[in-house]
């Protein structure tokens, strides 16, 4: 594809998102270098379950199924669920989702992701992944002939640089070139910065964000309950913020109850007897008394949308590009939905014989997938919005659009899939 010291990606961050993207570039033939501070904690089977789960749609796992990495999570440890309930504390009205409508096994699967990241980068290095290859200056591609790159697309061995931190950017018209810590300098067509919310890449190349901080934190905790969760999801919404029971693979359920700052601290400070009490109101005792818990955690909620995902060469993905509300569980859906993107816009650059990082390439992917994101992204939002007041007219209101939800067929199908990132 490239001829020898070029790379046609660079990947920054190998989280979920980093590590998808650079496994699947590397499976479609383009040759790639992963820069990642720090390697993931590896997952252990006999380890706590990790506090941070995901749920995963049916197109995410498809993508992972992709990659190769599916069935080694699958024998791991995941929590598949084929029923969801959704109801509002100050409203009648039930919104009930089911696989077997839609004609899946399941709606989704939760996942630690802890074994997401240790699963991709077990992957990464099976196929390969070399420390050291190329020179501190890589060869600039834009000297000499242009390959037929088209053609060539049998699956690559790139470089993982582990721990690597990208201290400077030149953004140039023929390439894009990332100075490492080291000195070591990575000359690509395109760079991706796919490594979280706070990315050190999103904030050298000066683009800006807009959002809003919840002013709320979401506590989580693993909890035994007094019923089976029945491979069931569920969500109560509150004034406070809702409430997810989501089901766990050794049948205890995973919370995410996200509260006011000041409630989310006395929630903590609670010994676990209380917490259990209060925790098992909060949820109605849909399934019984909570018997158990795990210590909790807590991290804060905060709406980003990057104001662009492009600039020049360079290309913002998952958590870099924007962060939501957890109430719908679509995190990491959407970055996932990002990596997809990123490489079926690669893959038809190289067919037609494209610059992979002309604007015209690049923009394909920011506005297939800033729309996207950004209805997404507002649409929990106004969701957080309206469950989050107290009005009781609004409350009302909330009550007759969750019944009507769920009595009307074509529209609860229509809903789920949009969750399972079907169109």
């Amino acid at each position: 594809m490239s001829r020898r010291g070029e790379l046609d990606v660079i990947v920054v961050g190998a989280g979920a998102v980093g590590g998808a993207l650079a496994l699947g570039l590397a499976r479609d033939g383009f040759e790639v270098a992963l820069v990642e501070a720090r390697e993931p904690r590896p997952w252990r089977a006999d380890d706590e379950v990790d506090l941070r789960v995901v749920a995963l749609a049916p197109d995410a796992r498809a993508l992972l199924d992709d990659l190769g990495v599916w069935p080694s999570i699958a024998a791991a440890r995941i929590g598949p669920y084929r029923d969801m309930h959704v109801w509002d504390a100050l409203a009648p009205g039930e919104l009930h989702f089911d696989a077997a409508e839609q004609g899946e096994a399941a709606l989704g699967w939760i996942v630690e992701n802890k074994l997401v990241q240790s699963a991709l980068w077990h992957a990464l290095h099976e196929d390969g992944f070399r420390r050291s290859g190329f020179s501190r200056d890589a060869l600039d591609y834009s000297k000499g002939s242009r390959k037929n790159i088209a053609a060539e697309a049998a699956p690559t061995k790139p470089i993982i640089y582990c721990p690597g931190e990208v201290v400077e950017i030149d953004d140039g018209a023929s390439g894009v070139t990332a100075t490492l810590a080291d000195g070591t300098r990575l000359r690509a067509r395109v760079l991706v910065a796919a490594e979280g919310a706070e990315s050190s890449v999103r904030t050298r190349l000066g683009i800006a964000f807009e959002g809003r901080d919840y002013a709320q934190r979401a506590v989580v905790a693993h909890v035994a309950t007094e019923r089976p969760h029945a491979g069931t999801a569920w969500q109560r919404f509150q004034p406070g913020g809702p409430l997810a029971f989501l089901p766990l693979a050794d049948g205890r359920c995973s919370i995410v109850w996200s509260l006011p700052e000041v409630e989310a601290a006395r929630v903590l400070a609670l010994d676990d007897d209380a917490f259990r009490a209060e925790l098992g109101c909060a949820f109605d005792f849909r399934l019984g008394a909570i018997t158990a818990t795990t210590p909790r955690a807590a991290f804060p909620l905060r709406l980003r949308l990057a104001d662009r995902y492009v600039l020049g060469r360079c290309v913002l993905a998952g958590d870099a590009a924007h962060v939501v509300h957890p109430l719908a569980g679509q995190g990491m859906n959407l970055g996932l939905r990002d990596v997809a993107c990123v490489r079926h816009v690669l893959r038809d650059a190289r067919e037609r014989g494209s610059d992979l990082g002309a604007a015209h390439v690049l923009r394909r992917y920011e506005r297939e997938r800033r729309s996207d994101n950004t209805l997404a992204a507002r649409g929990f939002d106004a969701i957080e919005r309206i469950y989050g007041s107290t009005s009781e007219p609004v409350a009302a209101l909330r009550g007759v659009a969750l019944a009507f939800a769920g009595r009307f067929a074509p529209l609860r199908g229509m809903l789920a899939n949009i969750a399972a990132g079907r169109r």
